[in-house]
């Protein structure tokens, strides 16, 4: 896969937990590519509806974000009959400022402790081809991420700004540079402390 595009409908399934210890972060975060055959478990207390958004538009219910420079991102509802419900949230803005994290953040979470479950496809990025999810997020510069890239073959997990964050924060979809990056099947519940 190094050196070269990955068919993005052969690249294998990425699942990773990350799970929470006193005081640690708390993630639970699948991601896959869509697909009708891998099944995803629906326990979460909560999950984004995005079949009820409208196609075109930004997804309801978040506000958009950006580490780094460049542009702030585009992010869309689009179709998409690969996922689960023939649509997705794509981050579709083809920057290829190298250091830019576009986040799409959730308003109707702020919580410590969660438990997050999505899947995700790179779609295009010469890049980048990445995409994660952001946790304790405070803004565009404070956060815990855990990503995905497809052309680096990895899963990675992060810190965002110098200081740790022990206190509650919102939910974001995350890209970075080009990566053009679909978002589906998002569940979210929230832990107690």
């Amino acid at each position: 896969m190094h050196g070269s595009r990955p068919d993005l409908f052969q690249l294998r399934q990425l699942i990773f937990a990350a799970v929470i210890i006193t005081g640690a972060i708390a993630i639970l975060a699948g991601v896959a590519l869509f697909s009708a055959s891998h099944g995803f478990p629906h326990s979460a207390a909560m999950s984004i509806a995005i079949a009820k958004m409208e196609l075109g538009a930004p997804p309801a219910g978040f506000q958009f974000a950006r580490t780094g420079q460049g542009d702030l991102g585009r992010w869309i509802v689009v179709g998409d009959e690969t996922s689960s419900a023939g649509r997705a949230i794509e981050q579709s803005s083809t920057d290829r400022t190298d250091y830019r994290f576009p986040l799409a953040i959730l308003d109707s979470i702020v919580a410590k402790n969660v438990d997050v479950s999505l899947k995700f496809k790179p779609v295009a990025g010469h890049v980048d081809q990445a995409g994660g999810i952001a946790v304790r997020v405070l803004d565009g510069d404070n956060y815990y991420v855990v990503r995905a890239n497809a052309l680096e073959d990895n899963v990675r997990f992060y810190r965002v700004a110098d200081k740790t964050f022990p206190g509650a924060g919102k939910v974001a979809l995350w890209t970075k540079a080009d990566s053009v990056t679909r978002f589906d099947q998002i569940a979210i519940n929230v832990l107690p402390e």
